[in-house]
Order: structure tokens, then C-alpha cells, then sequence
């Protein structure tokens, strides 16, 4: 039965979206050969509208309008994006919301068609050079598509879908790369799912699992090819040869200030795609001059959550087998550096976005390993641990989630990690060190709530044992004493203290001192972990 286009519409539409690239994944990374054949297309695409899912998930708390969830989903996809192809469609996603969030609920179908419109235009308007045959002549077919269909909301739905699927079958004859290589493209291939999802969303029906059927050839071992020419990604001002990096990052900047940036970049390097407004933008390019890229940034705003990524000289290859490594979430800065010189790859969390499945794969293939323990750190993340490890299974990596619900433990089960012993021994060794540790946390109150230790209010100091609030006052220094005492309670060998940015000046002297004074025999370790939790606690 057709549905309206309202807020749980979008929320349906991400659900769909999520699921669909996610099974698609593998096939469209498969033929990823334009403008790069590095075969992350489908992974860049799922991680960028697993983004935009998280964040009207996360609206969907407050029961939003139509307004709020696709505003919402539209700046998750933007803080989420990845890779050319997730920039563009997190642009998409942008130009609809603007469209859809100015008219009345739920959207009628002539709101549907302006929509689809502003988002194709919006998107040329931020590829600093559109080439036909790819997913934005996807997105002009279902624009067109949609303006010639009449009806429902759901039927114009439909008929732009079918104008984007023979878009996508026609990109082989408008792009020579395409052709050679026997793909369509690999971009519009997952905007294909993506609009399915919102068709699917509206009509009632069961999202399309038929997207491996257009697809094409997939070329050659996982993108391998023979006889292709490459895409010409020279950067503007690099010789023939150079080495190029994919350089993205969010920027805080006036509108005015972007024009003068895209003018900077595009002279350094190619696949240019700015988007956002109202102050935030998304900016991605390839260049052989990552420097400069980022100084161009710093010139026009504020840079942040940066990533350089090498490109490949040719087509992807798979991860060689190499020794057993450990992955580890970790919150602040300071125990990914830890981490890191324990010898394992950090995926650092912040308080306000949670690593999604999508980037615990891409962190997991990426240590290049055949056995790897994963440690979540956190118990809202076990999902997209559990995720993260049948994708990186699929590519025949051996995987086992330890499951561990804070830092300390992981820290615990880190330190007892030994590569030379059999995998299944060291997972055994890992998840015993982590269950044997007791964990605790110092937070403040942000509202009035209920709590198993009683009711707080906004300010106060929270002290929690296992997950639990065991402890509610006043100091956070005083709490951090009671906490530190009931844990000790039942005994001990070691306390891990992690200090966070806003722990009190000289809490870790006067914790140790507690511990000498009271507990003997039991040994205490510091860390500075500039999470945003004033202070974690392990007892071992």
C-alpha cells in the first residue's frame, strides 16, 4: 500500500538505503574503475549513508517532523561522506532535504519532483568538473523521469527510479572506461539503491535485490582489468608518475570563502567536490600535493577530521597474508597513541559519532592481516562490531570480537595479547583478561533523570560501576574517591586510572595516594587519555 512521504518515510527510506548498499557493497567496489579503480566505491557509499541512517536514528529520539529527519539525514550523510562517490551523494541527499523541508507534510509529488531537481543541479553545481556516464547523469534521469511521470507521490517514485535504472544502462556508452572495462558505473550503481530504497519506502513493497544484475562484468579478480586505459588524475601541477592522495575533510567556513577554495584546489589536483553550506562544507579532492590542499583549508576556514589516503597506481589488490592484529575503539586521542605503541590500529570514537560497521571493516582489512581480534571498547557498539566482522569474513579475513564494554577492559586485554600463540588461545587469554576487569566511569549530569543510584540533577558528579550509576554528588573529585573505594571493595592487584580533559587538577595524585594508603599490594597506572569522560577506572 503506498505511504506518504513523511518523517517515518525517511526513516524507512534509510533503513532500506543501509541494508541495500550494504549487501551491494562488495559487487559495486567490485567494478569501481572511474575516476580511480581502487574498489572502494560500495564501501564509501555504505559508510556515508550509514552516516545519514545513524544521525535520523538518532533524531528519531525525538520524534521529529519531516523537516527534522530529512535535515537530519542529509547532515549525516555530509560529516559522514567518504570518497568522491559518498561526497556527491551526501550533495544528493543535501539538495532534497532543502526542497523537501521547506514545503508542507508530508510532501506531495510535486514537492518529490522539485526535490529530485534541486538535487541533481545542486550536485553538478559541486563537481568542479561533471563528466557524463557517471552517477549524476543518473541523478538528471530520474530528475526528468520524475517531471514527465504523473499521479501519487509513490508513482512519480517509481518512474523516476526506472528513468535512473536506464540511465545507469546507457553510463557504459557515454564513458570509454566503462565500456572497456564491461561495468556501468559504479557510483550511479549505488544511487540506484539508494533512490529504490525511497521507492520502496513509499510503494509499501520490498526494496530491489536485483542490483547485481546491473551491474555488469565485474573486471577481471575484484577490479583487475586488461587493456583499460587509466583515468587521467594527474594533479594540475604534478608530473607524470607523482604520487596521488585522496585528501577530505570537513570545513568551518563563510559561504563567501568557498568560491576562492575551489578555485585553489581545482589548480592543485582533479575529482574536486566541494559541498554543504550554511558554514559547514565537505571537501574532497586528489591531488599530488596534500600540503597544499589542507593550507588552502586553513586559508578559507577551519579544517577538521582530516584524512590522506594514498592512492593506487593501479587496480586494488587484496590484503596479503600477514601476522594476527588487534583493533581497538578507543575514545580520546591519548589511548589510541597507547594503542598504537602496543602495537595495535586505533579507531578513535567520539562522544557524538559512534565508528559505524562500514568503518570497523574498512579499519579491519586495512591491518592487511588474516587473523584479527577486534575490541569495541563499548557497549553500544557490539552491532556494528558484529557487522564489521562478517564483512571483513566475506574477503576471508579470520575475525573474533572480544567483547569489551569500555577502554580499561580493552586496555586489560591488549596487554595480556601475544601474536605468537595460537588465534583461539589468544582470544581466550584477551576476553578472560577483559571479563576479569571491573570498570568505572566519572560523567556530569546534562538534565534532571532518574538513576539506579537515585535522581540527579543537571551539574551533578556521576560515578558509574559496570555501567550502572553507583554514586551521585556533588565533587566530581570526591565521587571518583567513592567509586575508586567500592571497586576495591572486592579486592585487586592493579587500578588503571585514565585521566579525560575535564578530569580536576590533581585527581590522579590524590587517587594514588588513596590506593597507597589503603590498599596494599595493589599497583596503580596513569594514563592521559583526553577522552571526554573526566576519568575511567579499571580494576583488575
Amino acid at each position: 500500500m503506498p505511504q506518504p512521504l513523511d518523517a517515518a518515510a525517511v526513516r524507512r527510506w534509510c533503513r532500506n538505503a543501509l541494508d541495500a548498499v550494504g549487501r551491494a557493497r562488495e559487487d559495486i567496489d567490485a567494478i569501481n574503475v572511474y575516476p580511480v579503480p581502487d574498489g572502494d566505491t560500495g564501501t564509501n557509499l555504505y559508510l556515508t549513508v550509514e552516516s545519514a541512517a545513524q544521525a535520523v536514528a538518532a533524531a528519531d529520539t525525538a520524534a521529529p517532523t519531516l523537516a527534522q529527519a530529512v535535515r537530519a539525514m542529509a547532515h549525516g550523510a555530509l560529516i559522514g561522506a567518504r570518497g568522491n562517490s559518498g561526497t556527491i551523494l551526501a550533495q544528493l541527499l543535501r539538495g532534497m532535504a532543502e526542497v523537501i523541508a521547506a514545503e508542507a507534510e508530508p510532501a506531495g509529488p510535486g514537492t518529490l519532483r522539485r526535490a529530485l531537481r534541486r538535487a541533481a543541479g545542486s550536485a553538478y553545481e559541486a563537481v568542479a568538473h561533471p563528466v557524463e556516464g557517471t552517477m549524476l547523469t543518473v541523478a538528471v534521469a530520474a530528475a526528468d523521469a520524475a517531471e514527465r511521470a504523473d499521479g501519487t507521490t509513490a508513482e512519480v517514485m517509481a518512474q523516476a527510479c526506472a528513468g535512473a535504472r536506464r540511465a545507469l544502462d546507457e553510463t557504459p556508452a557515454q564513458l570509454a572506461v566503462l565500456a572497456e572495462a564491461g561495468v556501468v558505473d559504479a557510483g550511479g550503481s549505488g544511487l540506484v539503491a539508494v533512490l529504490d530504497a525511497l521507492d520502496a519506502a513509499l510503494s509499501g513493497r520490498a526494496p530491489d535485490a536485483s542490483i547485481r544484475d546491473r551491474l555488469g562484468r565485474p573486471p577481471g579478480a575484484h577490479g583487475a582489468r586488461t587493456g583499460v586505459p587509466e583515468p587521467d588524475c594527474a594533479a594540475a601541477d604534478g608530473a607524470p608518475g607523482d604520487q596521488l592522495y585522496e585528501v577530505i575533510y570537513l570545513l568551518d567556513a563563510e559561504d563567501a570563502a568557498v568560491p576562492a577554495l575551489r578555485t585553489r584546489l581545482d589548480a592543485l589536483g582533479d575529482s574536486l567536490v566541494v559541498v554543504g553550506g550554511d558554514g559547514l562544507w565537505h571537501v574532497h579532492v586528489h591531488t599530488a600535493e596534500p600540503g597544499a590542499a589542507v593550507e588552502a583549508g586553513i586559508e578559507a576556514g577551519r579544517p577538521h577530521r582530516l584524512r590522506i589516503t594514498g592512492l593506487p597506481a593501479g587496480p586494488p589488490r587484496r590484503p596479503p597474508n600477514a601476522a594476527r592484529a588487534v583493533v581497538s575503539v578507543l575514545p580520546g586521542e591519548g589511548l589510541a597513541g597507547l594503542c598504537e605503541e602496543a602495537g595495535a590500529t586505533a579507531v578513535t570514537a567520539h562522544a557524538d559519532e559512534a565508528p559505524g560497521g562500514g568503518e570497523l571493516a574498512a579499519a579491519i582489512l586495512g591491518t592487511r592481516a588474516r587473523e584479527v581480534v577486534l575490541l569495541p571498547n563499548d557497549d553500544g557498539l557490539w552491532h556494528a562490531a558484529a557487522a564489521a566482522a562478517e564483512q571483513a569474513r566475506a574477503e576471508g579475513v579470520r575475525v573474533a570480537v572480544v567483547p569489551t564494554r569500555s577502554p580499561v577492559q580493552g586496555i586489560a586485554a591488549l596487554a595480556v595479547h601475544a601474536a605468537e600463540r595460537r588465534f583461539d588461545e589468544d582470544v581466550v587469554a584477551m576476553t578472560a583478561a577483559a571479563g576479569a576487569t571491573r570498570f568505572g566511569e566519572l560523567a556530569v549530569a546534562e538534565r534532571q533523570s532518574w538513576t539506579t543510584a537515585g535522581i540527579c540533577q543537571a551539574g551533578d558528579a556521576l560515578g558509574l560501576i559496570d555501567g550502572d550509576v553507583a554514586v551521585i554528588g556533588g565533587d566530581l573529585a570526591d565521587v571518583a574517591g567513592d567509586v575508586l573505594e567500592r571497586m576495591l571493595s572486592a579486592g585487586g592487584e592493579l587500578v588503571t586510572l585514565v585521566l579525560g580533559a575535564a578530569a580536576p587538577p590533581g585527581l590522579a595524585a590524590r587517587l594514588q595516594a588513596q590506593v597507597r594508603g589503603g590498599h596494599y599490594g595493589v599497583d596503580t597506572l596513569v594514563y592521559e587519555g583526553r577522552q571526554d569522560a573526566p576519568l575511567l577506572i579499571g580494576v583488575e
